[in-house]
């Protein structure tokens, strides 16, 4: 079975597809055990890993780095790589040869954000084998031309288009969509509109499944939380907790102890 049937099988079977975000060996490697369908190694990770304001700073080699060395902690689990800002824009040659790029990185399949300028893109890869997911309503790589991070849909014009645009990704052969921060009935009317999976980051629970960012739901991401992040975890009072009793432990000189210390050799002592 494809993986275009197989995705499109879980949405007639009303089973939730679960993604969750990954960038590293050691958090792939914990993922790779647990219950999630599919990692993606977003160009998110510009911002919640590299510390920049936006994503627009992250490049392709940046996103097959992170790739490979998710790839070696989860084996296997369904990876999809983001094409980041302007790779997939500057002319149809230089966007195929990024798009090796990150399938020899590892990626199982790529994630494209908009459809307007996109079409020979994705109609190409589908030709070619290769599984796309179209990423519509928040685009964050284009953040400058929709007046920031904000929810999209709010309008009649633009649940349409957005619905419009879902459509059209079908027809050019995507495997998914990845739909973001949209009112929840927009984000039914999507799922209602095609047959393909509809994955929501922030499109309310009716879609066919859902996506999270791990440091956002881990509770590491301290400095910025949307509206659709629910935390399951309080990770950074863990980590800061665990990190001064080390420091405590190390200043009463309770670390390390004789059990985490190296024994003399034979005849030293």
């Amino acid at each position: 079975m494809s993986v275009l049937e197989t995705f499109k099988q879980l949405k007639a079977e009303g089973k939730k597809i679960v993604v969750v975000t990954s960038y590293e060996y050691w958090s792939a490697k914990i993922l790779n055990d647990t219950d999630v369908d599919g990692i993606l190694i977003g160009d998110d990770l510009s911002m919640v890993i590299h510390g920049n304001e936006n994503t627009m700073n992250c490049d392709v080699e940046t996103i097959a780095m992170h790739t490979r060395a998710v790839k070696k902690g989860a084996k296997d689990k369904f990876l999809i790589a983001a094409m980041p800002f302007m790779s997939n824009r500057k002319g149809f040659k230089e966007a195929m040869d990024n798009v090796e790029i990150l399938m020899k990185a590892g990626a199982n399949a790529l994630k494209i954000e908009g459809v307007d300028g996109n079409e020979e893109l994705y109609a190409h890869l589908t030709q070619s084998g290769i599984p796309t997911i179209g990423h519509i309503g928040l685009t964050p790589t284009h953040h400058n031309a929709i007046g920031g991070f904000k929810a999209q849909g709010k309008t009649k014009e633009s649940e349409q288009k957005i619905i419009a645009e879902a459509k059209q990704l079908e027809k050019l052969g995507c495997i998914s969509i990845v739909l973001e921060a949209v009112p929840q009935h927009v984000g039914a009317a999507v799922r209602d509109a095609v047959s393909i999976p509809v994955v929501g980051v922030g499109a309310g629970v009716d879609v066919d499944g859902q996506a999270l960012v791990l440091p956002d739901m881990l509770g590491f991401s301290t400095d910025f939380k949307p509206k659709f992040v629910r935390t399951y975890l309080d990770g950074a009072s863990l980590i800061k907790n665990a990190v001064n009793q080390f420091a405590a432990d190390v200043h009463a000189e309770t670390f390390p102890a004789a059990a985490e210390t190296y024994a003399p050799g034979k005849g030293q002592l």
